[in-house]
């Protein structure tokens, strides 16, 4: 380390499980960064479903990991640890954390920060990690989309519906996809998607299927969704399971899986090794950055709350008004 680190820091940790008022800002240790990790000055904070989760007790961090929230973020390198050769002091990051992002500081694996794209704000990097990593390693490496394919993805204006449009998009395919009012569903068609149906009024299973059924769908309702995804499938299409926000229960006919040759898989991103984590950066680094470059996506900002204020985040993200992501404001920049 070039300079002394504070040794305190600003910190919203979770006090017990409960609601966005269990969030309590106070002050912590700054962490210091072990073999292989970089600690980061966070500038701004992702906020995510995951955070929610986590805050009501139904999500807790894997074995190691920091028990304050937050799963991604953007700011400068301000301290290495042994064995990193990649960064230096300053560099400007942005970063899949395994926890800790609700704070001045946070570590991260070296391997899972990448450099804030050219033209990017701080701002809209934090929200780029933890959408880009799930997006592309469940649609793409997982589901395997390619050009020419049709591509649904349910609740086409979160953070991860805005995202997983614009990367389809820019991969040659065509996207369809639901949300939950008539302006969350002009702005999954703003970004790309031939058309947005509202789940409360109209049927994506008859939609879906009068287009030829969809070669992967991305999913994160789950319940009574999964075997309405089966039904709007292609033969040989993919469902991919990212989340359960209706539950992870539903009655299936497996005898249509087989016969139609549909694949099931999904995954979650937290609980994975950090090898898959860096295996996921590369490939996101290799394929995502240049998209970004080619100005074919663009994270989609709903608004940003004082780090002090991070329960008004997480009701405002439990409210289900916002389109895109929920950042926190950290330093600025």
């Amino acid at each position: 380390m070039t300079h002394e680190l504070p040794e305190a820091m600003r910190a919203v940790a979770i006090a017990r499980p409960g609601g966005p008022e269990v969030l309590e800002p106070g002050i912590h240790p700054v962490p210091l960064p072990g073999h292989g990790q970089i600690l980061i000055r966070l500038a701004w904070a992702g906020v995510n479903r995951p955070d929610v989760l986590q805050r009501a007790g139904a999500y807790a961090p894997p074995p190691g990991a920091s028990p304050l929230p937050g799963l991604e973020g953007a700011g400068h390198v301000a301290a290495l640890g042994s064995g990193v050769t990649r960064w230096r002091e300053g560099d400007a990051v942005c970063a899949l954390l395994p926890g800790g992002g609700y704070a001045d500081y946070a570590l991260c694996d070296a391997a899972h920060a990448l450099p804030i794209p050219p033209g990017m704000t701080l701002r809209e990097a934090a929200g780029l990690p933890e959408t880009v990593f799930t997006v592309w390693s469940n649609v793409v490496m997982r589901g395997r989309l390619r050009a020419g394919e049709r591509f649904l993805v349910h609740g086409g204006s979160s953070g991860i519906g805005t995202t997983a449009i614009q990367i389809a998009r820019a991969l040659g395919a065509r996207v369809f996809a639901t949300a939950g009012s008539a302006e969350k569903c002009a702005a999954c068609t703003a970004l790309g998607a031939e058309w947005a149906l509202d789940h409360r009024e109209d049927d994506f299973v008859t939609a879906m299927r009068a287009e030829g059924g969809a070669d992967v769908i991305l999913d994160m309702v789950g319940g009574g969704y999964i075997p309405r995804n089966v039904n709007a499938l292609a033969d040989d299409g993919r469902l991919v399971q990212i989340a359960f926000l209706t539950g992870p229960r539903a009655e299936l006919n497996f005898a249509e899986v087989m016969v139609r040759r549909l694949t099931i898989t999904g995954s979650t991103l937290r609980p994975q090794s950090a090898l898959a984590k860096a295996r996921i950066a590369d490939e996101v680094e290799r394929h995502v950055w240049p998209m970004i470059a080619a100005g074919h996506l663009r994270p989609v900002i709903d608004g940003d709350f004082a780090l002090e204020d991070a329960a008004g985040a997480h009701r405002r993200m439990e409210g289900g008004g916002h389109i895109g992501k929920i950042v926190l404001r950290v330093a600025g920049g």
